[in-house]
């Protein structure tokens, strides 16, 4: 593959272009343990450039992968073969706020939160709000269908996509969805780009569904001595017809891990559900509230907490919010990686997966939490281990494969809100291997010559612990 800078710097101007090693480098890696150098990174700022850069590299046959802020956790935006990455930050414009009609149209680039500020005066929020907020961008968030702790009021980044605008593999540009909340007509090939990771098209602009800001929040905590209590609490509030905003849990290593790191005074149990509700009406809130509270108490919950004061709410949901950067000081010489991470499970199975892996996690020699966004039926993990033993990546590798295999066995699914990337990809193709012939046919008829973040989703390599090379210094082969 030989890159004609000259004409990509035509596109995007000459400091648009970066060939720099250590540029390389940066791009060639995201959240995850995998990284791969890219031949080169593009910067385009509109759409026009964004067409130009495709027409070339699809002429050419060189890979392009669509980069936001490379906060994925899964190696989306490695370039496995080289080729462009083209990151899309600096299309960072909110193009249009409506609030008559409750939408907002925006470019790739613009960061979640940097969004939610600008809604804020006009009493609105875009809802999906992933932990990584502060710099995801709302182009990576439909790419990975993402979401975050209020998922389970108000579901994940397809819920909230209207419509977009797309390029596709050859540089045209085309308009999918509608600015209504319905839409019946023809296939919806704009949820088909929703959580596609940058393998069918490249999102130039979306518009999106957003909410009112509630008046009222109230967040509560409870403590729980057995784990399987807290996830029979769990599955119990949600099938009584409970509507929390919030409904998270964190098990005892995790509670150990942000006690440990960041001295939080958390109470030493195996489990602690917190919870929240929101409205516009207080009353509605309390009744929520008291609901929840009566469901913990039902199974065992005790030490139990609810505010509506903000300082008092930011106090009781902080371990929570800090727990990612805890794990990965829960001891020394482990890392925390994001391997099995974000699947999902039916409630009723909440906390046989949960201890589920804990068993699998003692078998194999590594260290690993039961944590997430349980209300929607995303159960988080992380696996602690010593990245540098080559024995380790051996250990996670089983560990992967037995979470999975039981994921699968309890009707549950391989990623709830993180994606597929590289990490996930074998245990993905194995849950869909009955349309895995569809989704080949679809990438081929939109990018027949597979440049767009090739060897991914389906077309990814079968053993993610050698596609790549490991962000560690791994000490023999792996």
């Amino acid at each position: 593959m030989k890159l004609n800078l000259d004409k990509l710097r035509a596109i995007v101007g000459m400091g648009n272009v970066r060939t720099d090693p250590l540029d390389l480098f940066v791009y060639g890696t995201d959240a995850s343990v995998h990284e791969a150098p890219a031949s080169a990174v593009v910067r385009p700022e509109n759409i026009e450039q964004v067409q130009a850069i495709m027409r070339y590299a699809n002429a050419e046959l060189i890979p392009v992968i669509p980069r936001g802020a490379g906060s994925g956790m899964s190696g989306q935006a490695v370039p496995i073969k080289g080729g462009i990455v083209m990151d899309m930050k600096r299309m960072n414009r909110i193009l249009e706020i409506r609030p008559e009609d409750i939408l907002c149209r925006v470019e790739p680039g613009v960061v979640d939160d940097d969004l939610n500020r600008a809604l804020k005066s006009y009493g609105l929020f875009y809802p999906p709000a992933p932990a990584s907020s502060r710099i995801a961008t709302i182009g990576g968030e439909i790419a990975n269908n993402a979401s975050g702790v209020r998922s389970v009021k108000y579901g994940a980044t397809r819920d909230s996509v209207l419509g977009m605008k797309v390029v596709l593999a050859n540089g045209d540009l085309i308009r999918l969805g509608a600015n209504t909340r319905v839409e019946a007509s023809g296939y919806q090939i704009d949820r088909l780009m929703i959580g596609s990771e940058g393998t069918l098209g490249i999102i130039v602009e979306a518009t999106l569904l957003l909410k009112p800001i509630p008046k009222y929040r109230c967040l509560g905590r409870a403590s729980f001595n057995k784990l399987e209590e807290a996830g029979n609490a769990i599955s119990e509030i949600i099938a009584s017809g409970a509507s929390p905003s919030i409904l998270e849990l964190m098990d005892n290593i995790a509670i150990t891990a942000v006690n440990t790191t960041l001295n939080m005074g958390l109470p030493d149990v195996e489990a602690i559900v917190m919870f929240e509700a929101d409205g516009q009406v207080k009353e509605a809130v309390d009744y929520e509230i008291a609901h929840i509270k009566a469901v913990c108490e039902k199974n065992n919950g005790f030490g139990i907490e609810a505010s509506y004061d903000p300082e008092k709410r930011m106090k009781l949901y902080a371990g929570r919010k800090k727990l990612f950067a805890a794990l990965s000081r829960y001891k020394d010489g482990l890392a925390c990686t994001s391997l099995a991470d974000d699947m999902a499970v039916p409630y009723s199975r909440m906390a046989d997966m949960a201890k589920k892996i804990h068993k699998i996690a003692e078998k194999n020699n590594v260290v690993m939490t039961a944590y997430g966004h349980c209300g929607s039926g995303c159960m988080h993990t992380k696996i602690l281990m010593n990245p540098v033993r080559k024995e380790q990546w051996d250990d996670a590798r089983r560990a992967v494969e037995e979470i999975y295999d039981y994921v699968y066995a309890i009707g549950g699914t391989t990623s709830a809100e993180h994606g597929i990337g590289i990490s996930k990809a074998p245990a993905w193709k194995k849950e869909k291997a009955d349309s895995l012939k569809v989704m080949k046919a679809i990438k081929k008829a939109l990018d027949p010559n597979n440049i767009l973040n090739p060897n991914k989703l389906q077309d990814a390599p079968d053993d993610w612990v050698s596609a790549t090379r490991l962000r560690y210094p791994v000490k023999g082969a792996v």
